[in-house]
């Protein structure tokens, strides 16, 4: 699933081409992702202008100037990609958003576990949609004393912890596993248990194993791939996740594999206490 740096990657490429160009038509080719697409709805936004791109959490939130912003989750499976207006479309290329420069937007989803809506947000830009959400991990908001206060008397494992997002928006299983191995915290303690001094230590790591992920394009495990098709490079730099059974980078021993919360996670026995 793609993740916040893999969306982050996203909206920073779109930013770059889409502001300012117009919607000249719109094409649906299947009737729902994970709900509904809104396709009158959609074809009703066709010679609206682009007037900017957003992220909140792992949404990307194309503004128009019809007052209206297209909300899009990638889900499991999902890619927004920028191709010539005469490439054809393949099996799973769901929606395509045609602009007047001659470029397609084009959405691609073979789970279909994603999402596109259109919906009105408040006069401060607000959508009341995301409005349960909570800080973004890069954003001063979330800090050591916030983690520190969130946590006291939670007895649930750190790693569930930081993955809910009722604490904090965006980071997914594989950036949990990273950031706690780097921390040298193992995902399985009490959250409660931290002390102020490795709750600043956690949001530190966290933030910047995120910043250096942005930087680089996210992760390719599988279906993620950027705007102009290319692969996230941040899977070369990672030291836990999806390696059962090698050799801990920091000190030799065996990385192992436990399932928190349902998912895989993979740490050090002895670099992470």
């Amino acid at each position: 699933m793609p993740e916040l740096p893999e969306v982050e990657t996203v909206a920073a490429a779109l930013r770059e081409h889409l502001p300012e160009r117009q919607i000249i038509g719109v094409v649906t080719r299947c009737e729902r992702l994970r709900r509904p697409i809104p396709i009158a709805a959609l074809q009703n936004e066709v010679n609206a202008v682009i007037c900017g791109v957003r992220r909140r959490a792992k949404y990307l939130l194309i503004d128009l100037d019809s007052g209206r912003t297209m909300v899009i989750h990638l889900g499991m499976s999902g890619t927004l990609r920028l191709v010539p207006e005469n490439e054809t479309a393949e099996r799973h290329d769901h929606i395509d958003i045609k602009l007047d420069d001659g470029s397609v937007l084009r959405y691609r989803d073979p789970r279909r576990f994603g999402l596109v809506i259109l919906v009105t947000p408040d006069a401060d830009g607000q959508i009341a949609e995301l409005g349960n959400l909570a800080p973004e991990p890069l954003s001063k908001e979330f800090s050591g004393e916030y983690l520190y206060n969130l946590s006291r008397k939670r007895t649930s494992p750190i790693k569930t912890f930081i993955m809910d997002q009722r604490r904090v928006v965006g980071v997914g299983n594989i950036y949990a596993c990273e950031s706690l191995f780097r921390a040298r915290i193992r995902p399985t303690l009490k959250t409660g248990t931290l002390s102020r001094k490795r709750c600043q230590l956690l949001v530190d790591t966290i933030k910047a194993v995120l910043t250096e992920a942005i930087a680089i394009g996210g992760t390719t495990i599988s279906d993620f791939y950027g705007v102009d098709g290319s692969e996230g490079k941040f899977a070369l730099k990672l030291k836990v996740y999806g390696r059962s059974g090698d050799i801990c980078p920091e000190c030799g021993t065996s990385i192992k594999k436990i399932t928190l919360g349902g998912r895989s996670t993979f740490y050090c026995p002895k670099c992470q206490k």
